[in-house]
């Protein structure tokens, strides 16, 4: 199996489990080694007494991105730690992307950056993860790590 399709066969993997990401209405639009794209729209539940988007579940989109993204190559991964600058506020009706890149990966440890923007490219926030993958352990049986 070629690393996309290990890409592919990781996100369809972890969708199938992930409660939280049906909750939100979360969809990777995109995967590959080190990469992944993940949106949500922010509905009226979503809304904190200000009517906007709560921050947590901008940092909960973001933390999604990056698990696809550290994930990606069939590696078992999780996050050791994260930060997020929220720039903007969200708003009702507001399709939110998360774009996760690889900024390092060295042994056991990665660091991620991913940026969230709104359907107008304006940036929401900022988000830096740090990842450890839990030895050789996979996200699926039988493929590549």
């Amino acid at each position: 199996m070629d690393a996309q399709a290990t890409a592919e066969k990781v996100r369809d993997v972890m969708l199938a489990d992930d409660a939280a990401s049906r909750l939100l209405g979360l969809q990777i639009t995109e995967i590959a080694p080190g990469r992944a794209v993940a949106t949500m729209t922010v509905r009226a539940d979503m809304l904190n007494g200000f009517a906007i988007c709560h921050g947590g579940l901008i940092a909960t989109l973001a933390d999604s991105a990056f698990a696809f993204a550290c994930n990606a190559r069939n590696a078992l991964t999780v996050a050791s730690g994260f930060g997020i600058d929220i720039v903007k506020s969200a708003r009702l009706g507001d399709v939110l992307t998360a774009t996760a890149t690889e900024t390092s990966l060295a042994g056991r440890t990665g660091l991620y950056d991913i940026t969230v923007t709104n359907q107008h490219g304006e940036l929401i926030a900022m988000f830096r993860g740090r990842s450890h993958r839990l030895g050789e352990r996979q996200v699926f049986e039988g493929g590549d790590a």
